[in-house]
């Protein structure tokens, strides 16, 4: 079994720490430190890193964690401690940017169509922040849409799963032949081939609007900049080059 570096146990120490603190502070943990959209009131400007180390479950860390450490310590090895640092929390924030962007377009979207619909500035706000509206509005508006915005609005993002898809895409990049098995389906899968599927099912529950309670755009967000930290630093050579 690989061993776990200094690194990568702080890190998981830390996310621990966070969620056992979460699970006794209950809602005022995930107020102060889930990502909230930049509108909302209980948005913080360091929740974009913070939200890095909250989980919604027991399994939501446990597969967050297992990942970084199964495909982090071989990057962490070739990279060094300090440069996959910076790729992880760089991933993370990333995941925040592009999840954040889609919220923005989900809720501006909707507030669009409800002030074409007839809607005031101060309704639509009192809608995003109470849920409460006309419900005459339905029939010029569906309650999709508003669902949508609503949800956009008010629900937090929490996990490393960002970062986890930037050290998946890094991981798949440098290790493309690597095999990986799967507890829902036991045959061994390339990386290559295995990393594109689960970027494409995020894609796809991400534009359908699919209610699956997980932040596709946040795992998109994250693979995205792993990419283009992994290409960058491959193109220049700088996968031989350690940060100590």
């Amino acid at each position: 079994m690989r061993n776990i570096s200094e690194t990568i146990k702080a890190l998981i120490i830390v996310n621990v720490i966070f969620f056992i603190g979460s699970s006794f502070l209950g809602d005022v943990a995930y107020k102060l430190f889930a990502l909230f959209f930049y509108e909302n009131p209980n948005f913080r400007f360091w929740q974009p890193l913070s939200h890095m180390f909250m989980h919604g479950g027991i399994m939501h860390i446990l597969f967050n964690m297992y990942a970084l450490w199964a495909f982090g310590s071989p990057l962490e090895q070739i990279w060094g401690r300090k440069k996959f640092l910076f790729f992880y929390f760089s991933a993370g924030l990333g995941a925040a940017l592009i999840h954040s962007l889609a919220n923005y377009y989900q809720v501006h979207s909707a507030s669009e169509i409800l002030l074409n619909a007839g809607m005031s500035s101060s309704e639509i706000t009192n809608m995003l922040v109470t849920g409460q509206y006309n419900s005459g509005i339905l029939n010029s508006v569906s309650v999709e849409t508003i669902q949508s915005a609503y949800n956009s609005f008010n629900t937090p993002a929490v996990g490393a799963s960002g970062a986890i898809y930037g050290i998946l895409v890094a991981f798949g990049m440098m290790f493309p032949n690597a095999e990986l098995m799967l507890m829902f389906f036991p045959v061994p899968i390339k990386a290559k081939y295995f990393i594109p599927l689960l970027l494409i099912g995020d894609l796809v529950f991400g534009i359908s609007g699919a209610a699956t309670g997980i932040a596709h755009f946040a795992h998109l967000g994250g693979a995205l900049f792993g990419f283009i930290m992994s290409y960058y630093w491959k193109k220049n050579s700088f996968d031989s080059h350690r940060w100590n």
